[in-house]
């Protein structure tokens, strides 16, 4: 028996307003409770994520090495480029220009308040072998 259920996955950010909003249109979510100080979403498989005011939040400064990374998304997409057009168009930035090496395609971003995040290509799975 699990000791908690799943919860939410909360970022600290100066503006909550707009960082919700760039995930709406990440994830295609859903607004599902604002307070003065905090914005939930809930995208359409369930995902939540929350977005909590800090006028003191500093962005991590990531891939750079004299701010560790705090946190870290990942979200699995079909095509790499279309995606990468989309965050742009909603203000998210690259920080990894290139396709690393490895069994996955993957590319690096930052949102607007500089949290970063990886999208990861689906991989199609593969049958097992018959035999």
């Amino acid at each position: 028996m699990a000791l908690v259920n799943a919860g939410v996955v909360v970022l600290d950010c100066a503006e909550p307003e707009k960082l919700a909003e760039f995930y709406k249109g990440l994830l295609g979510a859903e607004e599902t409770d604002m307070t003065a100080n905090r914005v939930e979403i809930e995208g359409p498989g369930g995902f939540r994520m929350a977005f909590r005011r800090d006028a003191n939040a500093t962005p991590p400064s990531w891939p750079r090495p004299e701010n560790s990374l705090q946190v870290h998304l990942d979200f699995v997409v079909e095509d790499l480029d279309e995606a990468e057009r989309g965050i742009v168009g909603l203000g998210g930035r690259p920080v990894e220009a290139k396709d690393p090496a490895g069994p996955h395609e993957e590319r690096g971003f930052s949102d607007p308040a500089g949290h970063s995040f990886t999208l990861r290509r689906a991989v199609t799975p593969t049958s097992p072998k018959q035999g």
